[in-house]
């Protein structure tokens, strides 16, 4: 009897705090607000600029922050058109390259993005570097790694926010949230479900072409991000942690009429 109300409460527990990605529609798991984990993922990001070489002052880094900039711009616009304005309440944006020969680029909560030096030869230009902006982006206003943490608060029994979870378990809720906004061994090796990546994928295609890039290039980004992995041992990290490419450029052409739609409207 006693294992059947527990049941009965979690079930309770994950139905009231479901949420809905923005345009998407996905509902997601989400027991802790943006209100809790943005702070921690600003001080973690904070941590990780001062551990790391940033070199935003170069050519290739203002290219990063100009491309962030103007896509975060045309989306908080368009998620405000649309009466999603919430989607991003909280948000500080901030875009950084760091010098490392990682083949990645990623995004804490709240739009914390950082790309790595190893990435830009395969961008190429500045459409290329849209294209995985707009992936980054979509990560941050789908609030995937808040979905991360609360399932991880679910599986480990940290239930009623987190000062809650904190009060129950410092140390797990701690490990749980490091694991969620992808610092540790490797920082910013988010492995989201297969679901996620796919999400940011058709998101991050409409965001880039609402700011006015052409869309018609992530599937041309993917085919160099193929020939990146060559034959090698180990694929570069960005393809490593994301289904393959030969997959998500069959699901970008797939959804190419529809973010062609929004480039027409957008172009410059």
């Amino acid at each position: 009897m006693f294992r059947k109300v527990v049941v009965f409460l979690l079930l309770g527990i994950i139905i009231y705090s479901c949420a809905k990605v923005p345009m998407s529609g996905r509902r997601q798991l989400s027991i802790i607000g943006n209100r809790e984990i943005l702070p921690l993922s600003y001080d973690q990001y904070s941590q990780v600029m001062g551990e790391s070489k940033v070199v935003t002052n170069t050519a290739d880094g203002q290219k990063v922050v100009n491309v962030g900039k103007r896509i975060a711009s045309a989306v908080e616009q368009y998620l405000k058109e649309n009466n999603y304005s919430e989607a991003t309440e909280g948000f500080a944006w901030e875009f950084n390259l760091l010098e490392s020969d990682q083949v990645n680029a990623w995004c804490m909560p709240g739009g914390k993005v950082a790309f790595y030096t190893g990435i830009m030869p395969i961008c190429q230009d500045e459409t290329g570097v849209a294209v995985v902006m707009g992936h980054e982006v979509a990560h941050a206003i789908a609030n995937h790694a808040r979905e991360r943490m609360s399932q991880g608060m679910v599986a480990n029994g940290l239930l009623g926010g987190l000062q809650a979870a904190m009060g129950q378990n410092p140390n797990l809720t701690q490990t749980i949230f490091l694991q969620a906004v992808g610092y540790g061994g490797q920082v910013g090796m988010l492995k989201f479900s297969r679901d996620q990546e796919l999400e940011a994928d058709k998101l991050g295609l409409i965001f880039m072409s609402i700011a006015g890039y052409n869309p018609e290039e992530a599937p041309e980004f993917w085919e160099r991000m193929e020939a990146q992995a060559g034959g090698g041992a180990r694929p570069p990290e960005f393809l490593s942690t994301h289904p393959g490419p030969n997959r998500r450029i069959d699901r970008l052409n797939e959804q190419m009429p529809e973010a062609l739609e929004y480039y027409e409207k957008n172009k410059r």
